[in-house]
């Protein structure tokens, strides 16, 4: 059974994009305005656009307008989401690291270990 999370999938797709991340990088500054936003990524504002509507369905970005300008700030909130998802997984699989870590540790102070013993 798949269990659903709503916006979960809309903001890991949103991440994806390394253009999206680097906005995402860019508002963790403070606002922007969409041509500020596409001035480094070498992007025409049309295709800027587009990848900020992406940003917003997954909530991550809030945009208005003020005249002809676009300016965007980031949200928070699914942001958050998306860690406290992953966190869950970090929770199962360090325990496996520290005991990885502990048998290399184990197997280097091992004198039957070393190389010249074959």
């Amino acid at each position: 059974m798949v269990v659903q999370q709503p916006g979960l999938d809309d903001i890991f797709h949103a991440l994806a994009h390394p253009a999206r991340r680097e906005m995402l990088r860019q508002l963790s500054h403070g606002e922007r305005n969409l041509s500020e936003l596409a001035e480094p990524l070498d992007m025409s504002f049309p295709a800027a656009s587009k990848h900020v509507r992406v940003l917003e369905r997954a909530k991550l970005v809030r945009r208005r307008v003020e005249g002809r300008s676009h300016v965007c700030r980031i949200e928070g909130e699914p942001m958050a989401m998306a860690v406290e998802w992953m966190e869950a997984f970090r929770r199962i699989w360090e325990p496996n690291f520290v005991r990885l870590d502990a048998l290399l540790e184990e197997l280097k102070q091992d004198p039957k270990n070393k190389r010249g013993d074959r």
